[in-house]
């Protein structure tokens, strides 16, 4: 193995709190060398003085964004910035050859007009979103394994497609009667200082928002009708509760044949996640709690039946920032370059 060379990375928006996973997740990681950290806000800054507990390990100096110097230093680039900027930088990059995840909206959409309508941003770069390819490992794996862009899912819809895609991929609800209810720690906001989660605002409060309006229902829908094989519309509401990270998603959903039961779900759940290494179904009677997943790469799954009125109701709980985020672009970058899907991700929660 003398000859093994670690493959360089770049982030370009390394500040917010997803970039700030990346970099740890990268510096965990056997195969690959952070050699680029890339902002605006920031230029000049070591890395280290906007999160001074990396000083040991994170030497790197914030520099410009340079898409032709980017380029030449880096052959993966995991592009963390707000949306709308992604798609300005990552057509340049492909055509050098190189590969990009990305984090923000701009190329989870192949309709560019859906993105428009819940963006409000025109875009022109149609070639480029055909390119891209959605990365959600457990449901898009082989090809995930041929693209060199990914446009890496919000947290919200990894946890609600993650509990809903059996059901759909089976046929075994109606669709239409989906509704995900889903609740997410203060981190999902992003690290902007915003008056909504000052500790006197968020604490002790429980609220939704952006209800009927969220920027992730056409995200969930446009993979919910893939999976179904029409068109589909969801249901989605959020809330923001009072914790730093975590997301849990509650769906509910009328299933086709009432006669099913819990045990059923369950077999038919692990049946489908069976290669999936980060999914873990819960025993019957267990309800995941976001705790259990916090800091790692895991989605925990728990399912029930209320068989008096033949709906399912599943729960998906996982750690926004690593496989809401971080950890799945991570994940993502082992599938694209062969290696194990688990290598250098935390297999692990922290807790309690």
């Amino acid at each position: 193995m003398s000859n093994f060379r670690r493959i360089p990375v770049g982030i370009i928006g390394a500040s917010g709190y997803g970039g700030v996973q990346l970099v740890r997740l990268i510096m965990d990681h056997p195969n690959i060398e952070l050699v680029y950290l890339g902002g605006e806000s920031s230029i000049g800054k070591q890395f280290a003085e906007l999160y001074p507990h990396l000083t040991h390990i994170v030497t790197q100096q914030i520099k410009a964004v340079e898409p032709e110097i980017i380029a030449e230093n880096c052959e993966v680039i995991f592009l963390s910035l707000p949306n709308g900027l992604a798609c300005q930088i990552a057509p340049y990059l492909l055509e050098k050859g190189r590969k990009v995840l990305d984090l923000s909206a701009d190329y989870r959409f192949k309709n560019l007009t859906t993105y428009t309508s819940w963006y409000g941003k025109t875009r022109s770069d149609h070639a480029t979103a055909a390119l891209s390819v959605y990365g959600l490992p457990e449901l898009y794996r082989d090809r995930i394994a041929e693209a060199q862009l990914i446009g890496c899912p919000g947290c919200y819809p990894t946890a609600s497609l993650l509990a809903l895609s059996p059901l759909l991929k089976q046929g075994l609800i109606v669709p239409e009667t989906a509704i995900i209810d889903a609740k997410s720690g203060t981190s999902g906001c992003g690290r902007e200082a915003q008056t909504n989660l000052l500790l006197a605002e968020a604490d002790n409060s429980l609220g939704a928002y952006s209800v009927v309006r969220h920027r992730h229902t056409p995200e969930i829908e446009q993979i919910c009708s893939d999976l179904a094989g029409h068109e589909v519309t969801i249901q989605f509401t959020p809330h923001l509760v009072p914790m730093v990270r975590g997301i849990l998603a509650t769906v509910y959903a009328t299933l086709r044949d009432p006669g099913l039961v819990r045990d059923d779900l369950i077999t038919i759940y692990r049946a489908f996640y069976r290669n999936s290494p980060w999914i873990k179904v819960c025993e019957p009677g267990i309800y995941p709690q976001t705790k259990w997943a916090c800091s790692s790469n895991l989605c925990y799954i728990g399912i029930d039946v209320d068989i008096r009125i033949g709906r399912v109701i599943v729960m998906a709980a996982i750690d926004n920032l690593i496989k809401g985020e971080a950890g799945q672009a991570i994940q993502c970058l082992n599938i694209m370059m062969g290696w194990d899907e688990t290598l250098g991700l935390p297999k692990l929660g922290f807790y309690p």
